[in-house]
């Protein structure tokens, strides 16, 4: 079983990111599009491959978190897919097994009883995007041993978000990732979804959490570590440890280590 860490505030280089990775025992670095130095236009790719072989790591891919191929307006949604297949272009030259996203929340219009969400309302055109979106990308992969991994957010207790999740998994080139701090954090409501398609699971982010509070080290929450490294080993995911800071993964890859699972 692989186990990873993100990239981190505190570190400015990649190769930081790695040197930590090799010292804490762990196999990758999940580099985040959510930070400049991480778009796809502004890759090194032999750099990477060179930092990858000297630290003896890979790389998984987390896409940003505002990433919306759903948008109405029809030139967004373009934009930001045609980022993604950017981005899947550089990861066949990286050999990254994995890109993570978030299905989008969309906006809301909120009426003196209710709120409305716009993606439920104008489902159709919601699932038209999504089915372009995720067309595009399986053309794109085509052979390649690729995986776009659907992280659980408060998407996955939307009826919008079942039915765009659906969507997506009728490809084999989707699957999904599994964040217990989401889940847990949201009152356990996105666990269900997951059950429903736990034989697509395939990625997984691991941290702890209480209440609401998230990305805690490992052994500093409420959560059973050792039940979702059991279900990560069973389907032979690749596990990251979304701790924020870097004294939280040293921590959690020693919790790791006192258990013998790294």
């Amino acid at each position: 079983m692989h186990f990873g860490m993100p990239t981190l505030i505190e570190m400015k280089s990649l190769e930081s990111c790695a040197a930590l990775c090799r010292e804490l025992g762990l196999s990758f670095v999940e580099l985040s599009m959510d930070m400049p130095e991480y778009q796809a236009n502004r890759l090194d790719i032999e750099e990477l491959r060179q930092i990858a072989d000297n630290y003896g790591v890979f790389y998984t891919i987390h896409l940003s978190g505002f990433l919306n191929p759903c948008d109405f307006n029809d030139k967004v949604a373009a934009v930001y897919t045609e980022t993604v297949l950017e981005m899947i272009e550089a990861t066949k030259q990286l050999t990254v097994p994995v890109l993570n996203m978030h299905l989008p929340l969309g906006d809301y219009f909120t009426l003196p009883d209710r709120k409305v969400c716009l993606f439920d309302e104008y489902e159709p055109e919601y699932l038209g995007k999504l089915v372009a979106f995720r067309d595009a990308c399986v053309a794109k992969i085509d052979d390649h041993d690729i995986k776009i991994c659907v992280e659980n957010t408060r998407a996955f207790q939307q009826e919008f978000g079942q039915r765009g999740l659906s969507v997506l998994l009728e490809s084999e080139v989707f699957a999904v990732t599994f964040d217990i701090g989401h889940d847990a954090g949201n009152d356990f409501k996105q666990r269900p979804l997951i059950d429903r398609h736990i034989d697509r699971l395939y990625h997984m982010h691991i941290h702890d959490a209480k209440g609401k509070e998230n990305h805690l080290p490992l052994g500093e929450g409420d959560l059973d570590i050792i039940k979702y490294l059991d279900l990560a080993k069973l389907h032979e995911c690749c596990a990251v440890l979304e701790v924020k800071t870097v004294d939280g993964l040293r921590q959690s890859a020693t919790w790791l280590k006192e258990r013998y699972w790294i």
